[in-house]
């Protein structure tokens, strides 16, 4: 049966996508029902809203089956949201605060201009075409600095252009005069950009300025800027590549860090001089999972969209196929391959990533100005001058200094013909706004603004507090001018409470009841069942010689550890006390053995001809106590006496685990041996495969250029998973057992009526 999905992610909760519905209410007659729960009606609109929103594009739109399948998802949903409001869910402060915040969220589609929006994103398509080189001088300024602040500054730009006009060189002049501390080092110059990646002031600028010229100055949020324009060219669009990669993080021990680096280096070997199958290799060593699969290949990207080394190696490829030497960023090491180059997206595939971005740009500011303007006409926005000017009056050095203190006074017995504190100082829609409501704002959105005029400051809260008043009342009139806002305010509603619900009732009970998800798992064992499996060890190889020396050291079960171990610790003369590098080296071992069960290490402790043969046994003791000390277990020490010779302990670490003989055998070839020890069924490994049902014994096989020896311990029959095996599987059937179980509850309390003649209007095929 074709089901659609009624539920979306946000932020903080699984929601309802499409379905909608204030705390429900018995229908009147000019609302007709859809059908009742109980004694709750469901409006007819309200379901044919979601069912059309939410299945118009589906097969089935329109056929009794499609309208029926939906109408019962939908009933189960409001059976649900139903429950919620009738545990007074709705009344928390917690779902209030959630909801909030989540319509604060959804109103800001609407508190935008589309036509100036579609402008701006039209032009940043266009612009994308272009890149641009430029350089820059910056004099930093605040955005609300002071008129005289203003002026000094745009003055001083100003002789910096004519310095510029007559003759002195640009990039020296930003060394000498710029306020952007890398101009120091680049004389200003900034490299190549496109849109969207400078402020919006800026960017116009660059692209409104010739190449080989200076801007007039800029005014941005950072200040005055002069910019020259070095060179412009065509776009160099978009590259798609693959790329194989070996992690190192900066963070890293040493030699992990070399190990990586000789791996890739391994492989680019491989790719370049002998010609390697390039997928074979990124699925059998690449360390980015995300693209392994695919072949390494990654999404297409363009110029300032992946980190600088990544994006400059694979734009230097010139032909399909070609791959870049391996090449580091923060993530590891990656050797890159093109597949192809790609010109600037149509506009079509671009727009919606360009109007998500347009939102968030500086741009969005002549989108806000807009918006505003439009609310002013809409609303019959009238400002009352004497108000104003009776508030600007009230401007003094407190304000400039972030102090201004405001206590509003009793409102006056009397009509007064001059301004009060209790006077309109504006209206929106009628609706009055007082000169003590203003002066409280500024009281609380005040800040320090040295050296700015007390009345310029109220000035600028003034004009923050019309916009932002002007902003609320359209935000508080959404659900009455826009039925699609409404609806999503009414699908989130219902979705939070939905979640508080199903997590109490589904989700976290299935966790916690573990003495009903036993039970369950009990009833129904014949759904988790294992196939045939072998607990095996598995050697992949480059080689069938390096393949018979992993097996023959497998045998043994014992491996000795290389890397990162010291050779030996020195003692004082005469004594059993271990010198200050001594314990450095054996505190690092202690690390290394306490977080790895399989290690064990020998201490074979010496003496110098002439000393006591008792002294070796006691440098051996003092390691050995020096090392418990340091949380190492006495289990996974081990002493020895060597022959008369330096006076120091020799030692040696053994593993049981096969990494360490991964490590030894990969010396020379990173890539020599793979070895893996545990279960396997069907479909883990391609050699295993091949001997699921075979005998205990070793088995030699040859795949994709690598030889493998598969050594079956034992087989596995098929048989029932314990509870532990299948926990997550049998936790998520379980949870759809309580859900289910839930739903005949609430069709039993509230009892289902369709209006069988209003469900039918839907049905148009």
């Amino acid at each position: 049966m074709h089901k659609r999905i009624l539920f979306a992610g946000t932020a903080a909760a699984t929601l309802l996508a499409g379905c909608q519905a204030t705390k429900s209410t018995t229908a009147t007659p000019a609302s007709p029902t859809v059908e009742t729960l109980g004694t709750t009606a469901v409006p007819a609109a309200e379901f044919a809203y979601v069912y059309r929103k939410n299945n118009s594009s589906a097969p089935d739109f329109g056929t009794k089956a499609g309208v029926q399948e939906y109408l019962d998802l939908y009933t189960n949903f409001k059976l649900k949201v139903l429950a919620a409001e009738q545990r007074g869910l709705d009344t928390t402060q917690a779902f209030q605060r959630e909801l909030e915040g989540y319509k604060q969220q959804l109103a800001q589609p609407y508190l935008t201009e589309k036509s100036v929006t579609d402008q701006l994103v039209r032009e940043a398509y266009d612009r994308m075409s272009k890149e641009v080189s430029a350089s820059h001088i910056l004099l930093r300024l605040q955005p609300d600095a002071a008129p005289k602040d203003t002026l000094a500054a745009y003055q001083k730009i100003v002789a910096l252009r004519q310095r510029i006009a007559g003759g002195e060189d640009f990039n020296q002049v930003a060394r000498e005069t710029s306020e952007d501390p890398s101009a120091r080092e680049n004389g200003g110059k900034l490299g190549y950009f496109t849109a969207m990646q400078m402020v919006y002031p800026f960017e116009s600028a660059a692209y409104a300025t010739p190449a080989g010229q200076v801007s007039a100055p800029v005014r941005t949020r950072f200040g005055y800027h002069l910019i020259k324009v070095n060179d412009v060219r065509q776009a160099q669009g978009e590259i798609k590549v693959a790329h194989l990669m070996i992690r190192a993080t900066p963070g890293m021990p040493a030699a992990d860090s070399v190990t990586a680096r000789k791996k890739v280096d391994e492989l680019y070997s491989r790719l370049t001089k002998r010609g390697e199958n390039w997928e074979k290799l990124v699925t059998q060593f690449s360390e980015d999972a995300g693209s392994a699969a695919n072949g390494g290949e990654l999404p297409p990207f363009g110029t300032g969209r992946m980190i600088p080394s990544f994006e400059e190696a694979a734009f230097k490829l010139q032909k399909p196929g070609d791959l870049a030497p391996p090449v580091q960023t923060p993530y590891g090491w990656h050797i890159i391959k093109l597949i192809e180059k790609q010109p600037v997206p149509s506009f079509e595939s671009m727009e919606p990533t360009l109007k998500s971005k347009v939102s968030k740009d500086s741009r969005s500011e002549l989108n806000k100005t807009a918006f505003l303007k439009r609310v002013r006409q809409e609303n019959n926005f009238v400002e009352i001058p004497a108000a104003k000017d009776y508030l600007l009056a009230k401007a003094d050095t407190a304000l400039v200094q972030g102090s201004f203190a405001y206590t509003a006074p009793s409102a006056p017995t009397k009509a007064s013909k001059t301004p009060t504190d209790y006077a309109t100082l504006f209206t929106i829609k009628g609706k009055p706004y007082l000169v003590k409501d203003f002066l409280t704002f500024a009281q609380q959105n005040q800040r320090p603004r040295p050296g700015a005029e007390p009345r310029f400051a109220m000035q600028q809260l003034y004009d923050q507090y019309v916009d932002e008043s002007l902003t609320e009342f359209e935000k508080a009139n959404l659900e009455t001018k826009y039925e699609d806002y409404r609806m999503l305010v009414k699908e989130y509603r219902d979705g939070i409470l939905l979640f508080q619900l199903m997590d109490e009732k589904v989700w976290s009970k299935a966790i916690e009841d573990t003495v009903g998800l036993k039970q369950f798992f009990a009833d129904n064992q014949s759904k988790y069942q294992w196939e045939p499996r072998v607990q095996a060890t598995v050697v992949s190889a480059a080689s069938p010689e390096l393949r018979t020396r992993a097996q023959q050291q497998l045998k043994t079960g014992r491996f000795v550890v290389r890397q990162g171990v010291p050779a030996s610790v020195a003692f004082a003369a005469n004594t059993a006390d271990v010198q200050p590098a001594g314990r450095a080296a054996l505190e690092e071992l202690a690390g290394r053995l306490a977080a790895d069960n399989a290690l064990t290490l020998t201490i074979s402790s010496r003496t110098k001809r002439g000393e006591p043969a008792a002294l070796a046994a006691r440098r051996n003791a003092s390691v050995v106590k020096y090392l418990t000390a340091l949380g190492v277990p006495a289990g996974q020490l081990q002493t020895a006496t060597g022959k008369p010779a330096a006076a120091d302990a020799q030692l040696s670490l053994i593993s049981t685990n096969p990494v360490a003989l991964e490590e030894t055998l990969n010396t020379r070839n990173p890539l020599a041996v793979q070895i893996q020890q545990r279960n396997f069924q069907k479909g883990d490994n391609k050699a295993v495969d091949q001997f699921l049902t075979s005998a205990p014994g070793t088995y030699t096989t040859e795949a994709d250029g690598r030889f493998y020896a598969v050594v079956v311990d034992k087989q596995l029959p098929a048989g029932p998973k314990a509870l532990s095996e299948a926990r997550g599987q049998a936790t998520s059937d379980y949870q759809n057992y309580l859900e289910k179980q839930w739903i005949e509850q609430l069709r039993t309390q509230y009892p289902v009526t369709i209006n069988q003649s209003e469900v039918d209007k839907l049905v148009t095929k």
